[in-house]
């Protein structure tokens, strides 16, 4: 397995380290959750150009690359509607209809891929794609400081309250968008895949 391989299997590792922080009563667990999901974006980017600048290209890459992502982000989101339930008073609360057109997109495409590999076809993701991945990375950052932030100091939670809370709920409302706008044009444009067998 290349290196760009293996920093993608590492997102799997890293989602789970990310949950059990998230979660976790002890003391500044947002924060550490905040730095296990930015080392997963992080990942992300970081096997991407390896495996583009070294010519490591791979089929499980393509298939697995993109299934890490997902798994990453809808843990992430599925994660924030109940922090919503926990926690009510919540700054930037996330509704539930948000996270089912996010996961619901997700699941179509990767439905989508299975059924090209079933014929040979590996589909790489596109550039549309890799946009609505990376708003959908900053969005979960942002929601992420906003509720890190409660564990710092004052000066800097202060900081961050004066315009982040705002900034995360616009980006929420763009990554909702722009995943159910990527998913209409990725299954329009693979339309003779499904088509084919109708």
């Amino acid at each position: 397995m290349n290196l760009p391989n293996k920093l993608t299997v590492s997102r799997f590792g890293l989602t789970v380290l990310f949950l059990w922080a998230l979660f976790s009563p002890f003391k500044y667990n947002d924060t550490l959750a905040l730095l296990f999901f930015s080392l997963a974006g992080f990942t992300d980017y970081l096997d991407g150009h390896l495996a583009r600048s070294r010519n490591l290209i791979t089929s499980f890459g393509k298939l697995m690359d993109p299934l890490a992502d997902k798994i990453l982000t809808c843990s992430a989101f599925i994660a924030f509607v109940e922090s919503s339930h926990l926690h009510p008073g919540a700054p930037v609360p996330v509704g539930a209809w948000m996270v089912i057109v996010i996961v619901a997109r997700e699941l179509a495409i990767t439905g989508l891929r299975l059924l090209a590999a079933s014929k040979n076809i590996v589909l790489a993701a596109e550039r549309f794609g890799k946009h609505k991945t990376i708003s959908q990375i900053i969005t979960i950052n942002a929601l992420l400081i906003v509720d890190a932030s409660e564990e710092w100091p004052v000066a800097l939670k202060n900081f961050f309250a004066a315009w982040l809370p705002t900034f995360a709920e616009i980006m929420l409302w763009i990554t909702v968008a722009l995943t159910a706008m990527s998913g209409v044009i990725y299954l329009w444009r693979n339309r003779a895949l499904y088509l084919e067998d109708v």
